[in-house]
């Protein structure tokens, strides 16, 4: 059985669609713009994913409009980046291109490159139904128009494919529509209605430093379990906020995950799970929540206080869930931390944050603790 049948057969009866499945209604774009061959659809029409809000400052924000007056400024600066976010289509079209529009003009970062800060990165289904990187766009100004697949082999009987492009992760969108061949077919997926896994986290959850946003650990864990997610990560400011969590206690999901300890010390952590715990309980009596420990620095061993700030924030985790379920919490479930990058010391770019293979550790580790509470 290949991954994606296992995972289908996991997961039956936990509300996961597959993109067959009635319940993704396609969207018929008809107002295509028409240039040099090429029609263009511009991704409002039909909906994003992972946009929890609609009613957002920008189309592509991650908060609603009035979280700006209620969260700290560098949350909310951070929550215009779209990270997490993907439009989904079908096109039997030969060419697939985009061209968007960024809000800032910093493409990348010293330590992650432009095509995960401001690149779209395109995924398509192959015959198997499987999931498949295509292209990501390579970002040069903050005005982008680019091919992402030239002649791309088409399937049997000229049928349209699937298509997932991911969005930028540290950078915001004004603007993104998706050309394809004039004479082809083309619809667009509006979001998928299944409840998300909504995710709470540091910059290790906002993406750095992916090599480009499909590779994310939130967009990994989509799909692979065929699932809506929500990236509510900030990037040095996952600090299990009170403010934060009355938004997402107003959003229907699936699971809450919380893995804020990389922006925590110990003290913060014994202050705020509980109450965070409590607080997410009032309107979310039996939604699960996952508690995750902060990753191991892959360098640790040659630094004592790093070893010792591990030691210490997952020790208060662990006491406060140990808590928590002595007091009768329900649905209340954990992760341990240490091996979330691997063992070998390869996992992260700069010791803290995972390359693309620690984007992929991170993902294994959390698909083993998801499987069987989205099954639950």
């Amino acid at each position: 059985m290949d991954r994606r049948n296992f995972l289908t057969a996991s997961l039956a009866g936990a509300a996961i669609g597959t993109w067959s499945e009635p319940l993704l209604a396609a969207f018929q774009v008809n107002n295509s713009k028409i240039k040099d061959n090429i029609a263009w659809y511009n991704v409002q029409d039909w909906g994003i994913e992972g946009r929890a809000w609609s009613e957002t400052k920008s189309y592509f924000d991650r908060l609603p409009a009035k979280a700006e007056k209620t969260v700290r400024a560098a949350v909310w600066g951070l929550s215009r980046h779209s990270a997490g976010m993907v439009a989904r289509f079908a096109s039997n079209s030969k060419n697939i291109r985009v061209r968007y529009e960024l809000t800032k003009p910093n493409l990348a970062m010293a330590h992650m490159p432009a095509t995960g800060v401001s690149g779209v990165d395109l995924y398509a289904e192959n015959e198997l139904g499987e999931s498949r990187w295509v292209n990501v766009s390579r970002p040069a100004s903050q005005k982008v128009n680019a091919s992402l697949a030239a002649n791309i082999n088409l399937l049997p009987e000229n049928k349209s494919r699937n298509f997932s492009l991911y969005l930028p992760l540290y950078n915001g969108v004004k603007t993104l529509e998706i050309g394809v061949d004039q004479s082809s077919d083309f619809k667009g997926h509006s979001p998928r209605k299944e409840k998300p896994i909504l995710f709470y986290g540091t910059s290790i959850m906002h993406g750095a430093c992916a090599s480009r946003p499909g590779m994310s650990i939130s967009s990994i864990l989509g799909r692979r379990l065929n699932t809506p997610v929500i990236n509510l990560g900030f990037s040095g400011n996952g600090k299990m906020e009170s403010e934060v969590v009355d938004l997402i206690c107003e959003k229907d999901i699936s699971v809450f995950v919380v893995d804020c300890l990389p922006n925590m010390n110990a003290t913060l952590v014994k202050e705020r799970t509980i109450p965070l715990v409590k607080q997410f309980r009032k309107t979310h009596p039996t939604t699960p929540i996952l508690l995750v420990e902060d990753r191991t620095f892959t360098n640790s061993e040659f630094f004592k206080n790093r070893t010792e700030h591990h030691a210490a924030s997952r020790r208060e985790l662990k006491a406060a869930y140990t808590t928590l379920i002595q007091s009768g919490a329900k649905n209340v479930h954990y992760l341990t931390g240490k091996e979330l990058l691997g063992v070998d010391g390869e996992g992260a770019t700069d010791g803290s944050h995972p390359n693309d293979l620690g984007m992929m550790r991170y993902a294994d580790a959390y698909e083993k603790a998801l499987i069987p509470i989205l099954k639950s």
